[in-house]
């Protein structure tokens, strides 16, 4: 195998599989190492409710349904996120890859490049949505951030890329 690191960020999104079919080109034609990553974002939700002053008439009563929830719904996604990724993992190893798995927790895009440059990758495979204008102001892409933050070079790849299907 070579030595190049092709670090591949995996959502729960349509463009997950688009992705990954064009990372797999990728690593078959650089015969490279895969690094499977998902990132387990925060809830928005709750990060605004914390950073609420106790003047608004917040108590701590009232978050503790919040803490409850995001305590029993994060080991279910990890578990779901682990689940996704060791699949993936064996689909490459079947092409003949090799490959590794890892989950994050955070904001995407900062979550992202952090593991891509403590892995020392040479390429970020991402999918895009293709949110565009007040979608995209509004809701931000994680595509576009890594792209802006990212510690080498990064492939994004459309939602409508017309890559060869692998049969995996």
């Amino acid at each position: 195998m070579g030595g190049e690191k092709i670090f591949v960020a995996l959502d729960n999104s349509e463009t997950r599989q688009v992705a990954f079919n064009a990372a797999l080109e990728l690593a078959q034609l650089k015969r490279a190492t895969l690094m499977l990553y998902h990132c387990i974002s925060d809830d928005k939700l709750a990060e605004s409710i914390v950073t609420m002053p106790v003047e608004l008439g917040l108590s701590p009563e009232l978050l503790a349904p919040t803490f409850e929830i995001i305590s029993e719904r994060t080991p279910k996604q990890l578990e779901q996120a682990r689940t996704m990724l060791a699949q993936s993992c064996q689909a490459a190893t079947r092409l003949g890859l090799r490959a590794e798995f890892d989950v994050g927790m955070g904001e995407a895009g900062e979550c992202i490049c952090q593991a891509a440059k403590a892995w020392k990758a040479d390429t970020i495979v991402i999918g895009r949505r293709g949110r565009t204008g007040l979608a995209e102001a509004l809701l931000g892409s994680v595509s576009n951030y890594v792209v802006h933050h990212a510690p080498c070079w990064v492939l994004v790849i459309p939602l409508t890329s017309e890559m060869h299907v692998l049969d995996v």
